[in-house]
């Protein structure tokens, strides 16, 4: 059904823009097929990697059927839109307009452009975004706590070790207080990706490296990369806390492991049990890869949240879907009762769909405050 549903902007775009055009059959078949494996690249991926999540083959390929598969959909919605005006049009004039080989070739391109800038969104190092938080009862200590939040690094074919290496040169120089990674380190299993990570544990900061997992490590062996990265030296805090000190002062920072350990043998998330024995009345920051369960953190005494998993909703008016599987929490800083909720666009992409419009990548230097 999957790939079913993805091969439908295919039949659009075929039965609706390529078969109008005045080219020969011939061509008009090649085009199509070659637009075919193009919408069937997750099932590629499936076939020749073992996973949709994981497209095991040249960077440069995973780039290319990227940008195709992206222009399938972007040029499907655009010949829906031509449709549904000339639609209009026919009501009011009693007859269906003719549409000129030259509006599909402009549509045409404007899709294929759109997803190539949309691609090279994507792939880019993360620029630099710096907010400010105010936290209520922040310890005077704390005040101008520097947090840095990676999430979503989806390290992989299309996001490699170069890659890793210059996000962790760039994290590195911001020099924070703390850095915390929330979720979706990889896609591939450790054997495929071991080199990839490596540069992960040259991470440093004041008071060290916090983790949680994503949904993805449960998909590529959810065991072996907990203790990968923890030998990376990151601590990971599956069902855990950390208390951080500085001049006798506290804060907590907790983190659950992920929603989908539902319906596995490893632990489900219960932030009752990261937050047990934490001190009283130390503001808490929790992490959470995904933000859907935020009013329930809200009401547990959290102060801060910081999740990922959404990716900002990758492209503006997807977002608003994507928001709706995520209780409407999909892209930047929100009020959820007495707390904050930070929802990370990600560091890196999912390789399957990975586009990015109105909803760049970040990398992110949040600045705790005390509330007036």
């Amino acid at each position: 059904m999957f790939h079913i549903v993805f091969g439908l902007p295919w039949i659009v775009v075929t039965l609706r823009f390529i078969m109008p055009l005045p080219w020969a059959w011939p061509l008009k078949i090649v085009i199509a097929g070659l637009l075919l494996i193009a919408s069937q690249y997750h099932l590629i991926s499936r076939i020749s990697s073992g996973s949709v999540f994981s497209p095991e083959f040249p960077r440069a390929l995973v780039i290319g059927f990227n940008v195709l598969f992206g222009a399938i959909v972007m040029l499907a919605v655009f010949q829906i839109a031509l449709d549904i005006v000339s639609l209009g049009v026919a009501l009011i004039n009693r007859t269906f307009p003719t549409v000129s080989p030259n509006v599909r070739y402009a549509i045409g391109i404007v899709a294929l452009g759109l997803s190539g800038f949309a691609v090279s969104q994507a792939v880019r190092l993360p620029p630099l975004k710096a907010i400010e938080v105010a936290i209520p009862n922040l310890p005077s200590n704390f005040e101008g706590y520097r947090v840095l939040q990676l999430t979503d690094l989806h390290i992989s074919r299309l996001f490699p070790r170069s890659w890793a290496e210059e996000v962790v040169k760039r994290s590195n120089e911001l020099q924070p207080d703390l850095t915390l990674v929330t979720g979706d380190f990889i896609d591939g299993c450790l054997d495929a990706r071991r080199e990839d990570i490596a540069p992960i544990a040259g991470l440093k900061a004041r008071d060290g490296v916090l983790a949680i997992p994503g949904n993805h490590e449960y998909y590529f062996g959810y065991a072996g990369w907990m203790k990968h990265d923890m030998e990376m030296g990151i601590r990971m805090l599956l069902n855990q806390h950390a208390v951080i000190e500085r001049g006798g002062q506290r804060i907590v920072v907790a983190g659950v492991t992920d929603l989908a350990a539902f319906g596995t043998t490893f632990p489900r998330p219960d932030l009752d049990k990261a937050l047990n024995g934490a001190p009283a009345g130390a503001p808490i920051i929790l992490m959470e890869h995904q933000p859907r369960m935020a009013k329930r953190s809200a009401a547990r005494g959290v102060a801060l949240q910081l999740s990922g998993h959404t990716h900002g909703g990758m492209v503006r008016g997807l977002d608003l879907l994507v928001a709706r599987a995520n209780d409407g929490y999909v892209s930047g800083l929100y009020q959820v009762g007495e707390m904050k909720l930070y929802v990370n666009n990600g560091t890196g992409l999912w390789p399957g769909f990975a586009l990015r419009l109105g909803r760049p990548s970040e990398l992110t230097e949040i600045t705790l405050r005390r509330a007036l």
